[in-house]
């Protein structure tokens, strides 16, 4: 019986095609012109918002490179994985969304879909490496003694080359990319799970290292901040004045790596649930009108972090002028007295 179970499997798994090998022209759009048009405005605000925003974070940055925490220099790079997500990969869906077809053909797909796995995967292991800082930072206070500007470029070098070596594998015979459902648009191909055991390991291993793995971390990093937070809070009013700006600023620079990552994550995670489904649920449960809305989410996640940015900045300057006004008001009284 076991036997007979196994060659239904396997027999299944040969029958199955996935949809661009079902149709003739899978990059024809599947949805009507006006959702396309209408997709194609959306992807278009959101395109020129990430570059402006992102590229303003950059030049801001670099007129101050040599002062940039490591932390910061952390920040930078997610703003450079947003912003080539931004110029490389968004002008090709804009292009096809508005001609209601993928117009660049296999060549351009594999070219999109790596571009956007690279700078995706770039981004979500930056946000790694910066809650482990963070965490090392707030809950093991002598790590942020010996952490020099050097260890983060060293780190950078990590992310990048890990990046690279998941984007490429693909192109080794072990993945693929591949049109989405829609057709105006490309991905990592998903549907392998559906049709071999080797494809069903390739993409729970890009699961796990890509996603999983990474999005483990990011929590257990911030839970046990949140905890350490709250214990030591009354610990850091009996310190001078110079230790409590210190933690404040650690405290603004936790804030915004930990918003950075909520929203990344609130942005990605319904496009994984969707691509999880596509590969390891019924084949071609999901509706194609559905998987769209997932897909167009998560090319907005390269907007959030400039707004993030400048918010966190906003509230930070208004709580050190309190500060200064105050500072100010005791100073001017001893002096009266």
């Amino acid at each position: 019986m076991n036997g007979m179970a196994s060659d239904h499997n396997t027999s299944s798994q040969e029958e199955y095609l996935p949809h661009y090998l079902q149709k003739e022209d899978p990059f024809a759009s599947k949805l009507s012109r006006e959702a396309d048009i209408v997709a194609g405005f959306y992807l278009t605000v959101i395109g020129i918002l990430s570059t402006l925003g992102n590229g303003y974070v950059i030049f801001m940055s670099s007129k101050r490179k040599k002062k940039l925490r490591p932390a910061e220099i952390m920040t930078v790079n997610l703003a450079v994985c947003d912003l080539g997500i931004s110029v490389v990969g968004k002008p090709f869906s804009i292009i096809s969304f508005f001609s209601h077809r993928w117009v660049f053909g296999w060549m351009g797909c594999r070219w999109y879909g790596w571009a956007g796995f690279f700078f995706g995967c770039g981004s979500l292991i930056t946000m790694t490496a910066v809650s482990l800082d963070r965490y090392l930072k707030i809950c093991h206070l002598s790590y942020g003694t010996w952490l020099k500007r050097h260890h983060a470029f060293i780190c950078l070098a990590i992310i990048w080359a890990y990046a690279t070596f998941w984007a490429t594998v693909p192109f080794a015979g072990v993945g693929s990319y591949a049109p989405e459902p829609f057709g105006t648009s490309c991905t990592l191909d998903w549907w392998l799970a559906q049709a071999s055991v080797a494809g069903q390991a390739f993409i729970l291993s890009i699961l796990f290292f890509c996603l999983l793995f990474p999005t483990a971390v990011i929590v257990f990093s911030y839970v046990k901040i949140i905890l350490k937070v709250k214990s030591s809070t009354k610990e850091v009013a009996h310190y001078d004045t110079r230790i409590q700006n210190s933690h404040i600023l650690e405290m603004k620079l936790t804030k915004v790596a930990m918003l950075i990552c909520a929203g990344f994550l609130i942005a990605w995670i319904p496009y994984a649930v969707v691509s999880v489904w596509s590969a390891f649920g019924q084949p071609d449960s999901v509706p194609i009108q559905f998987s769209v809305i997932p897909t167009l989410l998560a090319k907005s996640a390269a907007m959030y972090n400039p707004i993030i940015y400048q918010v966190i900045d906003c509230k930070f300057a208004c709580c050190r002028s309190r500060g200064l006004k105050t500072l100010q008001k005791k100073s001017s009284s001893k002096k009266t007295r």
